[in-house]
């Protein structure tokens, strides 16, 4: 049994022989997507000098009083010539006229009979309230960096520069399969031994909220031949991700492991001294065409999420070029039990309280417990040496 860390090299170690594809998609399309080149500002940012706010544009000099010679809102330029005694009422965002250098905002001034009086308190200096031509960035200057992942401003950055089409990573194509004799469809009550079939579900979710591409191969009941063949079937298609879940531990039906050695895969490691989730299983399947990573999840439902939480995840967002998530170190609210020397990823609720992060680990860390893990937005991290940590203790977190 390998610890955590080192399972998680080895991920990385595979991942990184993946060759990721590009494709060019609308920008409409591109969000939570990786741009792959540097984006350039085909014109200046602004294009031009323009008022930071409603207020009235003037050629600076010492005079309080001037006269308004008309008005300039956003995208309806008018040509004037703004002397020392004139004024031009300005909305934000709008072309500042010729002549003038500076802004003065609408509540620091007076108007009486088409007279702009200035207030005597009001701050009054060459330039103020003005955004130059180029100030956000220069044309041909890089707006967007390669390996950018777009979120809302980003698009809105793409846009000002003109990119209807962006080119990103494609998305990694995962193929899922579920066993066990206990499933049955979700449209189904459970009776007796049967519980609904949820890790396909989670997991598709779970590919989904990272930008990935999961393709739901179905549950399969403990049949070896049929399970044997439906994976030799799944890993001929064109995926990059093959997950399964349940028959990696050592009960009778546990024979996941030798179906994918049946099926051409290599094993890299089994087990994992975590908890949950520690009979995990990676390896890869290669031709001369593929290269496919290949995990095998526990059953538990708990156990399946953490395990793409830890290890899945954290491999595709490095080969995107992402960094990891953010750790957060949070004061523990109640006690944990461990008693083990295995690194445990136990489920909470962080929040951000007066004196910094504060973390309250659930009641119930059962494997099975799907609601516990749906109610919480972390998980705590207590490594291998660490018994039993106690209310008060600083953790480590990463957020689910």
């Amino acid at each position: 049994m390998i610890s955590y860390n080192e399972a998680l090299d080895l991920i990385y170690n595979e991942i990184g022989k993946i060759n990721l594809g590009t494709e060019e998609i609308d920008l409409t399309e591109s969000l939570g997507r990786v741009i792959v080149e540097d984006v350039l500002a085909d014109v200046d940012l602004p294009p031009f000098d323009n008022s930071a706010m409603d207020g009235y544009a003037i050629k600076y000099s010492g005079v309080r009083n001037r006269n308004i010679i008309g008005e300039i809102s956003a995208g309806n330029y008018k040509e004037f010539t703004v002397g020392d005694n004139d004024a031009v009422g300005i909305t934000t965002g709008s072309k500042i006229p010729e002549g003038a250098d500076s802004v003065i905002p609408i509540e620091d001034v007076k108007v009486e009979n088409n007279i702009l009086l200035i207030n005597d308190n009001a701050v009054f200096k060459r330039g103020i309230n003005v955004r130059p031509k180029g100030s956000d960035l220069f044309k041909d200057n890089v707006t967007v960096c390669k390996y950018t992942k777009i979120n809302p401003s980003v698009v809105a950055t793409l846009a000002s520069c003109g990119k209807e089409k962006v080119k990103v990573f494609e998305k990694l194509k995962a193929g899922i399969l579920v066993t066990g004799d206990e499933l049955i469809p979700i449209t189904e009550i459970p009776s007796g031994d049967k519980i609904r079939a949820s890790n396909n579900y989670g997991l598709q979710s779970a590919f989904q909220s990272i930008n990935q591409e999961p393709i739901d191969y179905g549950f399969l009941n403990d049949d070896r031949n049929i399970i044997k063949e439906k994976v030799k079937s799944i890993l001929s298609l064109d995926i990059d991700i093959f997950v399964t879940t349940g028959g990696v531990s050592v009960g009778k039906y546990d024979f996941m492991k030798e179906v994918f050695e049946e099926a051409g895969v290599t094993k890299i490691f089994w087990k994992v001294n975590i908890k949950p989730g520690m009979p995990f299983y990676f390896g890869v399947y290669e031709t001369i065409n593929k290269h496919i990573l290949v995990f095998g999840l526990p059953g538990n439902p708990v156990s399946t999420l953490v395990n793409f939480y830890i290890f899945i995840e954290p491999v595709i967002r490095k080969l995107m070029k992402q960094r990891a998530k953010d750790i957060y170190t949070a004061t523990l609210q109640n006690g944990i039990k461990k008693n083990d020397g295995k690194k445990h990823f136990s489920r909470g609720i962080i929040v951000s309280g007066i004196d910094g992060w504060e973390v309250t680990a659930h009641s119930s860390q059962s494997s099975g417990n799907y609601f516990e893990l749906g109610n919480a937005n972390c998980l705590i991290i207590t490594d291998e040496e660490k018994q039993n940590p106690k209310k008060g203790d600083l953790v480590k977190c990463i957020l689910i």
